[in-house]
């Protein structure tokens, strides 16, 4: 059952940007492969917009990227995205999905405790002791709903899942079969139908968690999802996923212009470790994402809303720059307070901005 975006903290992609989903399809005169919603300039147009149709951009990186993605979905292989943490792999891969299929919820979030009937089938236990095995017992997992309809099956973090369970998709990516033993005839095997595909997401730093097997690794197209290079498309991305955030909480607090430049530039000098004047600055480990930025500013909003007069200046954005921060190693504190007292307490010499956000370096002596 279908619930309005607005009743859920967070709607899948299909339903909060159906509209978007629906003009496309009417405009959609292009080929289109077998099982798929859309033609691939159609999908396409719906991740990095098309301003003809009211169509907005969602995915912010490189296009080319896309392209790539979209023929590998096509083909015989999976699409296997790879990157960072927070640069937006599993958003991509739910807005290929909504695209395609029509449906980005046919998910199998990888663990250490996936087990391989959460990703093929199970049982009914009780329908099974009454029954014996029979497809009213069967209880279908993503990929068999996947295969069965013809669909993409998205699976997040592959690689964290144990090697046996990894293995389970060699077999459902070659031969397009998945067997279930206990049943007879017909229903003992399901042919994948046209428009079947996985698309997988692992972390670059968890990769090694369980390695891919190589059998496995030629199953896939891998593809990068690299950070945001272009300040000026970061600073977009942050300002539009803030405010539809800050809309979502009821909040009428706005981040300005120059708060987001400040924002995505202190991002930016600690991610590349040297600033746009040239000072060198040590990186921290944690992760400095644009999803990390959004959050910063999502924050930064809600803290100037609840707690100020509701205007975001540098001190909400450097207080929740701090948390961020200080997630991981000891030693990130020291090289914060060392980016506050050489890097912005410099800026803040010449931009009240910044003399705002120095304001909040106390709080890293506490």
């Amino acid at each position: 059952m279908s619930v309005p975006p607005s009743a859920v903290l967070r709607a899948p992609a299909e339903q909060v940007h159906a509209a978007e989903l629906a003009a496309l399809a009417r405009a959609d005169a292009g080929p289109r492969p077998a099982g798929w919603r859309l033609s691939p300039r159609a999908v396409r147009a719906f991740v990095i917009g098309e301003a003809a149709l009211g169509v907005s951009r969602k995915f912010y990186g490189d296009d080319a990227l896309v392209d790539r993605c979209v023929v590998t979905l096509m083909s015989n292989r999976g699409l296997l995205l790879v990157g960072e943490p927070g640069t937006a792999k599993s958003m991509l891969s739910e807005l290929l999905a909504a695209a395609i299929s029509g449906d980005s919820t046919c998910t199998v979030q990888g663990s250490s405790g996936t087990t391989g009937d959460q990703i093929a089938y199970s049982w009914n236990y009780a329908l099974l002791l009454a029954e014996g095995p029979s497809e009213r017992a069967l209880v279908r997992g993503p990929m068999y709903r996947a295969m069965e309809r013809g669909a993409l099956c998205r699976f997040e973090e592959v690689t964290r899942v144990q090697p046996e369970i990894q293995d389970v998709l060699i077999g459902l990516l070659s031969d397009k079969v998945l067997h279930v033993p206990e049943l007879d005839g017909d229903a003992e095997t399901v042919f994948a139908r046209p428009g079947f595909n996985v698309v997988a997401t692992a972390n670059l730093r968890d990769r090694g968690v369980h390695e891919m097997s190589s059998a496995l690794k030629r199953r896939f197209n891998f593809e990068t999802v690299r950070p945001i290079a272009d300040r000026r498309l970061e600073a977009r991305l942050v300002r539009e996923q803030t405010d539809a955030l800050l809309r979502q909480a009821e909040v009428t607090t706005r981040m300005s212009e120059d708060v987001v430049d400040l924002l995505v530039t202190a991002f930016h000098d600690l991610r590349d470790g040297v600033t746009a004047e040239g000072t060198v600055v040590e990186r921290p480990t944690a992760v400095l994402s644009s999803a990390e930025a959004v959050a910063v500013g999502y924050a930064a909003g809600l803290d100037a809303h609840y707690f100020g007069d509701g205007e975001v200046g540098g001190e909400h954005v450097a207080r929740q720059l701090i948390g961020t921060v200080l997630k991981d190693e000891p030693q990130d504190g020291t090289k914060l307070r060392h980016y506050f007292d050489v890097v912005v307490k410099e800026r803040a010499r010449r931009d009240r901005r910044w003399r705002r956000a120095l304001d909040a370096r106390r709080e890293l002596d506490r």
